[in-house]
């Protein structure tokens, strides 16, 4: 079963940013490894380069959705099918790991 999330940045270059950080063009693998830290709208990465980078959205609710959403990922316990971009908009899809 695939779940989808749609999540407001604050503009179209934080949803390019979060697009890119999420999802990787070659193939269906993820960057980010985890989640530093949520401080009101902002979200801060930790990446497997062992970067950190931060992404503003919409408001606090947006980033509490999205720390949800992402975070069965990182566990692997879902797997990431895609994260298209439309406007301020990141809409994520996933699904449950297949063993």
């Amino acid at each position: 079963m695939k779940l989808k999330e749609k999540i407001i940045c604050s503009d179209l270059y934080e949803a390019k940013k979060l697009g890119s950080l999420i999802f990787n063009k070659d193939g269906k693998e993820m960057f980010v490894t985890g989640i530093l830290d949520v401080v009101e709208n902002e979200i801060i990465l930790s990446l497997k380069d062992k970067s950190a980078h931060s992404v503003l959205l919409k408001d606090e609710e947006q980033a509490e959705k999205f720390a949800d959403f992402i975070q069965s990922i990182i566990e692997k316990h879902h797997e990431l099918n895609s994260a298209k971009i439309i406007d301020n908009v990141v809409e994520i899809t996933k699904s449950e790991k297949l063993h």
